[in-house]
């Protein structure tokens, strides 16, 4: 306390739950809870279990009873399940997954049960900080300009085509091999040259933020997102919508 303030002595995003007041720093290590949705690269293969990369101070562990089988099918795991567990993820692949439990260590337990999570096909990934992320209900968005996001907690954006006609049997595992169109492509690279120019501002990451960046910036050559003064004008264009929408 200082003349009757309150003052910070971090720089970084204030968070307010009731009268508990948070400050994270725009630089840190991703520190998961239960729940989250995290974009992660398996970094190994062992017994029963995979090592995954999620931006955290220890690699995160999926185990093989936590994910769905190809096929989608129920059952116990066998020995040959696990003798073809780099059939299914090996090393090099993205997956989406959830935070299913927080070990004593730190390290987080992982599962892709859901057939929202699972394998990533074709796509980009845009690491950025974790505390420019915004927690909100869902981090799956389909965005009305044809691609998709995943916006993980821990920092790892996904970016990929609108999937068309999907089957939900796949059991997570489901995704496209056959070139993707060009117009696709120039949208997912519009979409991450607005997301670094949100960053580069430090502005808070979320589906509207994200859409309302990629509409301003509609003017403009998808090279040119990345010039400062261009950056400069989306953002600012960005700030002001959201400014009105918030009243």
């Amino acid at each position: 306390m200082e003349e009757d303030k309150l003052l910070g002595s971090v720089a970084g995003v204030v968070e307010k739950v009731n009268k508990l007041i948070c400050v994270r720093p725009p630089r840190t290590r991703y520190n998961g809870e239960v729940g989250d949705v995290v974009v992660g690269r398996i970094t190994e293969v062992q017994q029963k279990r995979w090592k995954v990369d999620t931006s955290t101070r220890l690699d995160s562990v999926l185990l093989l009873s936590s994910v769905n089988l190809p096929g989608g099918e129920l059952r116990r795991r066998s020995a040959e399940d696990q003798l073809a567990m780099r059939s299914y993820l090996k090393e090099g692949d993205l997956i989406s997954a959830e935070v299913q439990a927080v070990y004593s260590d730190g390290a987080l337990s992982l599962h892709t049960r859901s057939l929202k999570y699972g394998k990533l096909g074709q796509g980009v990934l845009v690491q950025v900080s974790p505390s420019l992320i915004k927690r909100r209900k869902t981090h799956f968005h389909n965005l009305p300009c044809g691609a998709s996001i995943i916006l993980g907690n821990n920092g790892f954006i996904w970016l990929y085509p609108t999937p068309v006609g999907v089957e939900d049997e796949a059991g997570g595992f489901f995704f496209l091999l056959q070139p993707i169109p060009l117009s696709d492509r120039e949208v997912i690279s519009r979409l991450r040259n607005c997301i670094l120019a949100l960053v580069a501002k430090k502005m808070l990451l979320y589906d509207t933020s994200v859409l309302y960046c990629y509409e301003a910036s509609i003017t403009h050559q998808i090279k040119d997102l990345l010039k400062t003064e261009v950056m400069e004008d989306i953002v600012m264009e960005t700030r002001q919508r959201l400014a009105d929408q918030e009243g």
